[in-house]
């Protein structure tokens, strides 16, 4: 699981999807698959601007699509997505709010565990539990919110 974190897309991989969303957002028919491909490619790129970028197409992602599975997905990866720009409070934010959909999920459980490792690792368990509750608070009213 370690290595979700640390992985890095090819450059061929970022390339082919990058072209294939601009190319539908120029007819502006950019379908949920396309943008979810990019945005995967997107969080694990080396440069944090790409990450950011996917991030907000990760947001828009879940925002639109009610589906439950896809709203699985985004989160997982919003939650990747902000480990690896070492932002673990909002990373812990996607985590919890994916834990509450699905609680047995061991996939997600081994994130929780790796971003808490990490946080203690850079002296930011404090501040991070302390905001990581009020975000994960709002997250989960917001997912209630938006079921209705």
């Amino acid at each position: 699981m370690e290595e979700t974190l640390d992985e890095v897309v090819s450059l061929d991989d970022l390339q082919k999807f990058e072209r294939a969303y601009n190319e539908q957002l120029f007819t502006d028919s950019v379908t949920k698959e396309t943008q979810f491909n990019y945005a995967w490619c997107l969080v694990r790129s080396k440069y944090p601007a790409d990450i950011r970028k996917g991030l907000i197409l990760l947001e828009e992602l879940f925002k639109r699509d009610q589906s439950e599975e896809g709203k699985r997905d985004y989160l997982y990866y919003l939650a990747v997505g902000n480990a690896r720009i070492k932002d673990y409070a909002k990373a812990l934010q996607f985590v919890r709010a994916f834990l509450h959909i699905e609680p047995g999920n061991s996939q997600v459980q081994n994130l929780e565990t790796i971003v808490k490792k990490r946080m203690e690792r850079e002296g930011l368990v404090g501040i991070a539990v302390a905001s990581g509750f009020i975000i994960a608070i709002g997250a989960v009213l917001g997912l209630i919110l938006a079921k209705r």
